[in-house]
């Protein structure tokens, strides 16, 4: 199997999904190599080379001390539509409970394998039996049902990176309006994050669902500016700067209008599953004292948490430029500066600095975005997954439960 899809759009735009035991529908069928603890990486790294299958993906936590937030990340991404199966690497004297991520994911319906590379005798034979492992659930993942799976079931994310002052005006927008397309045929979409939102918590509040939804919003953006100013530095990189941003409020509007213009059905953590159709915020940033840094320490770590929500795949706008990519979710790139599509065009899917130029509408990019998302839903490879970018970090983060206001929908007597 090579790592394009191989999926196919009917006349109606119907998706040739994989269907999972849970009922979800995805579209990919990845397999997993999933390290425990950083002890482990190399390992697992070296088994995911030796396979040389774009198909099978590598993910991992670093961490020795248990972290609830990282299992229930790591829990919700083997078990992701995206996933067929899983193969976990631990080291054997780590705090992860390798136990109950492996309940979690044999639960789901999905093959898995446990080694512990203590009790095997080391790296050489550890990476001999995870090549073998591999091979037995791959063959098991392969056998996945296929299903029709309409445009309506897509949970979609999308991310910001390398931002400039012309992301607000091109790339930015025309997600949103992609979004709006989205959620008009019933798709999930997700948006992100409360540390780059500061300063748009009002017209936010006034977009959700119910008062008190925009209530929760209004809090989740002063949390996020109060966990801030505490480490002395925001979601403001040099870079941005560079590019023409003068404010982080400047930077917090652009960032804002990826979500269109439909309203706000809830706010989630990262690691939620949306409970129906619509928009969502998803607030990244900490519960509680300031303990683990800073909340995301690369664009990364917040597409991982947007899979954990159920992300089939992202959407990443940017003006400076960005090569990455993702383990187990697609990402198609959206250039919002022509000249850096110039010099970058074999990283970028759609070039949104088209509309600076006055070769395209906002409209029009805003539907070009749309048909991308149908075409890699149904199996393309957007430009990051043909360079092979598989990219993943995890850290250690704390946080509470939402509370019913934040899912109106889901808690309607």
């Amino acid at each position: 199997m090579t790592g394009k899809a191989q999926f196919v759009m009917d006349d109606e735009g119907h998706i040739q999904g994989y269907l999972r035991p849970d009922g979800r529908k995805g579209i990919r069928n990845v397999t997993l190599v999933i390290y425990l603890v950083e002890c482990a990486h190399h390992v697992a790294r070296a088994i995911v080379t030796k396979c040389d299958d774009p198909s099978v993906h590598l993910i991992g936590f670093p961490g020795c001390y248990p972290n609830s937030y990282a299992f229930q990340m790591l829990s919700r991404l083997a078990t992701h539509p995206n996933v067929g199966g899983a193969v976990l690497l631990s080291l054997g004297c780590e705090g992860f409970d390798r136990a109950k991520l492996m309940e979690d994911i044999i639960a789901s319906g999905r093959p898995a394998e446990k080694l512990v590379i203590q009790e095997l005798g080391g790296t050489r034979a550890t990476i001999e039996a995870g090549i073998a492992a591999v091979a037995r659930v791959k063959a098991r993942v392969e056998t996945a049902p296929r299903a029709v799976m309409a445009v309506s079931e897509l949970v979609v994310g999308t991310i910001c990176g390398g931002s400039d002052g012309t992301s607000g005006i091109t790339a930015n927008p025309a997600v949103g309006r992609c979004f709006d397309q989205l959620i008009d045929a019933g798709a999930t979409c997700i948006f992100e994050e409360t540390g780059e939102l500061i300063g748009c918590e009002q017209i936010m509040a006034e977009r959700a669902i119910t008062p008190q939804l925009g209530q929760e919003i209004e809090a989740a953006v002063a949390k996020a500016a109060a966990y801030y100013t505490i480490l002395g530095y925001g979601s403001f990189a040099p870079g941005n700067a560079d590019g023409g941003l003068s404010t982080q409020e400047e930077k917090s509007l652009g960032a804002y209008s990826k979500s269109g213009r439909s309203p706000i059905s809830g706010l989630i953590k990262p690691g939620d599953i949306p409970p129906s159709s619509g928009l969502y915020l998803m607030d990244v940033v900490p519960d509680g004292e300031v303990r683990f840094g800073f909340p995301n320490i690369s664009d990364n770590a917040e597409i991982v948490e947007m899979i954990a929500s159920g992300c089939h795949l992202i959407l990443f706008t940017t003006g400076r430029g960005s090569v990455v990519g993702s383990a187990i979710s697609p990402v198609i790139k959206i250039c919002a500066n022509p000249e850096t599509y110039d010099r970058m065009a074999e990283d970028m899917d759609v070039n949104a600095g088209r509309i600076l130029r006055q070769q395209a509408s906002l409209d029009a990019v805003g539907d070009e975005i749309f048909d991308w998302t149908r075409k890699v839903a149904s199996g393309t490879q957007s430009a990051s997954e043909a360079m092979g970018h598989q990219e993943f970090i995890l850290t250690y983060k704390s946080f509470d439960a939402v509370g019913p206001a934040c899912l109106p929908r889901a808690n309607r007597v």
